[in-house]
């Protein structure tokens, strides 16, 4: 496996930390994309500049999350969005009421959805815009 393809993978699984730290040596040219993955030696990284990186997104990747909202006793709604103040605020704006309590969930997290098994990190990648309403769940 090449840094590349570490990389990538790295992006897909929003492997956020491993991405910036990987981009961070790119950048020093302490490593390329084309070199076997047993060059990465994170202890050459600058952690501050690389939290730095991080704080500024420079690469403009954005966190979304899984929501569980409950709207009742026994029913709740699944929203992603960036924060739990985001789907909170989602909610209200879609209901016109405030939620029960609000908990985030893993992305990894599996649900039947007809005859198949999907996770919620599958599913993301069905919308381009957030917050988003994307589900029901009745107990």
């Amino acid at each position: 496996m090449t840094i590349k393809e570490l990389y990538l993978d790295a992006l897909k699984n929003e492997a956020t930390a491993l991405v910036y730290c990987i981009y961070y040596l790119l950048m020093e040219k302490k490593i390329s994309l084309h070199d076997p993955i047993g060059k990465l030696d994170l202890k050459q990284v600058d952690n501050d500049k690389v939290a730095k990186l991080v704080e500024e997104n420079v690469l403009g990747i954005e966190k979304i999350g899984i929501y569980s909202l409950q709207m009742h006793e026994d029913r709740f709604v699944y929203i992603f969005a960036k924060s739990e103040q985001e789907a909170i605020a989602h909610y209200i704006k879609t209901y016109q009421i405030s939620p029960l309590n609000c908990t985030e969930h893993s992305l990894d997290m599996e649900m039947i959805r007809g005859k198949k098994v999907i996770t919620f990190r599958e599913l993301k990648k069905e919308y381009d815009q957030f917050p988003v309403v994307v589900g029901y769940y009745e107990m």
